[in-house]
């Protein structure tokens, strides 16, 4: 059994109702049993996809902080220049489920009719670790972790591509859960960063994954991610799915 996460412990006291984290074997039976509505509550983007629209997710909080980019990046002394170049070169993802390392990005080579051979990582880390040891031509990642990775590895790149501003991922939940506990569910995610015993619990946290502030979560609505819905059907023509 999985040791109690501190965060959903901490919201679930504060909400009055039990919280349990849980996932799936990997990314991509976990996006299957999202999109079968198996969850009650969702920390994922994948929710805005048209394959997962009949289970319902709604959005209700998101982390507080900037907005994330996509990013398409090749080494600095690449001589690759724009993304037309990458026509029939081998391009790292992370995975198919990432929105920044995977949805966004490759909507853009499908608008621009850029075919790439894709190469999957399995991770973030994977993908960069690949472009810096000049595996691939080029990956697609998310511009802070890649920004934070090249800091860390004296890796120098360059963006032939950086998409619009996509807000961070969505708490979201399910229809069936009854209104009042979605409801007191957002406020004790909302009122965290400003409880002392939460605010404590929410820099613990970040100290373990080496985050930066801002701590904590906002309220968000469905509305704001309409640009990630878009980005999702455009994928799904270019997949032809």
């Amino acid at each position: 059994m999985n040791p109690p996460n501190p965060i959903l412990a901490y919201i679930g006291r504060k909400a009055g109702v039990t919280l349990e984290l849980t996932t799936r074997r990997d990314s991509l039976e976990y996006s299957a049993a999202e999109a079968r509505g198996e969850f009650d509550f969702v920390y994922n983007n994948h929710i805005f996809a048209p394959s997962h629209a009949a289970a319902g997710y709604r959005a209700i909080a998101r982390p507080a902080g900037e907005a994330i980019h996509s990013q398409i990046v090749v080494a600095a002394e690449s001589p690759i220049r724009s993304l037309a170049e990458l026509d029939g070169k081998e391009v790292g993802f992370p995975n198919k489920n990432g929105f920044t390392g995977y949805a966004a990005p490759m909507a853009t080579l499908y608008q621009a009719g850029v075919k790439v051979k894709p190469v999957f990582a399995g991770h973030q880390e994977g993908v960069m670790a690949q472009l810096k040891a000049g595996q691939i031509a080029a990956a697609a990642v998310n511009s802070r972790v890649m920004e934070e990775y090249a800091a860390r590895e004296g890796f120098r790149y360059r963006a032939l591509w950086t998409s619009e501003a996509f807000l961070d991922l969505p708490i979201a939940v399910r229809p069936r859960v009854p209104a009042h506990v979605a409801q007191a569910v957002q406020a004790a995610l909302i009122t965290m960063s400003s409880d002392p015993e939460g605010r404590q619990i929410l820099e613990a946290s970040a100290r373990v994954i080496q985050q930066k502030p801002p701590y904590g979560f906002v309220a968000a609505r469905d509305a704001e991610y309409a640009n990630q819905r878009a980005v999702y059907r455009l994928l799904r023509k270019a997949e032809g799915r």
